[in-house]
């Protein structure tokens, strides 16, 4: 197979991704994660058949994640994001193959209310691992929620607050912070279009600079963007590939953007939360800790104070 694009961190197929993973050497991935079509007769610029029969849908689904899974080193991760009508069978067929880490739901609300339903407010992205613990499993942190208004902290953990992480809280099973992808600056594509922060979670928490990445649906690219700008090997496939080959060669938006999330994660409070603390006159608990190297300012905003990742891909 020849890639249609190729940087120094990785290659991408314009290809089937059953192609694609039968090509793969086995065990040569670090990190799995598929964002495959939801079955709900879109209409794709490839012309794809996502109208299928429940069954044919589940069998054809059955063959890549059998492919993810091959190519899987052991104790590296696989993510499948969809609808949990589709993950539940998913799922069991996983389990057979690969250990069950984690159903996380992940609050979006794109939709109207359906008649008869409760409203379906999230989806569903499954954490499995190959063999029994994660190789690598470092997951963010994050900040103390805080009032958008005046900044106050939503939750008082009294007693607790000279105990907790300098880093920021613990990240749960439940994701409210992840916006649907709507602005035009951030989405690249009609279809199939993923929150640069949701990846870059996931990316964080399962892989490490030059690891291996692998996305067999490619969409607008999010998978590949995030490797690319966090210093990661990445392999994908798509039908269509020419939006994400624009976004590819033109990431001063994406890198903007990664690095204001990375400003507002693993930091006790966000640099917004604590002016508006300021401004409305609050005084911070002295008993929160925070990092000997930066107690004044916890939230570096500028690409100076990132990772070299970033200036490395540039």
């Amino acid at each position: 197979m020849i890639p249609i694009l190729r940087t120094p961190l990785g290659e991408l197929y314009q290809a089937d991704c059953l192609t694609l993973l039968k090509a793969l050497e086995p065990e040569t991935v670090d990190l799995a994660f598929a964002d495959p079509p939801f079955n709900l007769g879109k209409q794709y610029s490839s012309n794809i058949n996502d109208a299928r029969a429940s069954h044919d849908y589940l069998d054809w689904c059955k063959i890549w994640l059998d492919g993810m899974s091959r190519a899987l080193k052991p104790g590296a991760s696989l993510f499948l994001w969809n609808l949990p009508k589709w993950n539940l069978p998913l799922g069991t067929f996983l389990a057979e193959r690969l250990t069950f880490r984690h159903w996380i739901a992940v609050d979006i609300k794109y939709s109207l209310p359906i008649s008869g339903r409760l409203y379906p407010s999230h989806y569903s992205l499954l954490y499995f691992v190959k063999g029994g613990k994660p190789t690598i499993f470092h997951p963010d942190r994050l900040p103390v929620p805080c009032c958008r208004h005046c900044g106050g902290e939503l939750r008082d953990y009294g007693g607790y607050k000279d105990k907790m992480n300098p880093k920021g809280v613990n990240i749960s099973d439940v994701w409210t912070d992840i916006p649907p992808v709507r602005h035009a600056k951030y989405k690249k594509r009609e279809a199939n279009g993923l929150s640069l922060r949701l990846m870059d979670r996931i990316v964080a928490m399962a892989s490490d600079p030059s690891s291996v990445v692998l996305d067999p649906f490619g969409g607008s690219g999010t998978t590949y963007v995030v490797a690319e700008l966090t210093g990661r090997r990445w392999i994908g496939s798509e039908l269509d590939c020419s939006a994400i080959i624009q976004r590819i060669e033109s990431l001063e938006a994406d890198r903007d953007h990664l690095l204001q999330i990375h400003a507002n994660k693993n930091t006790l409070f966000t640099a917004a939360d604590l002016e508006r603390q300021r401004k409305a006159g609050r005084i911070l608990s002295t008993d929160y800790r925070f990092p000997e190297t930066n107690a004044t300012c916890v939230c570096p905003a500028s690409e100076e104070a990132q990772p070299d990742l970033f200036r490395a891909s540039s």
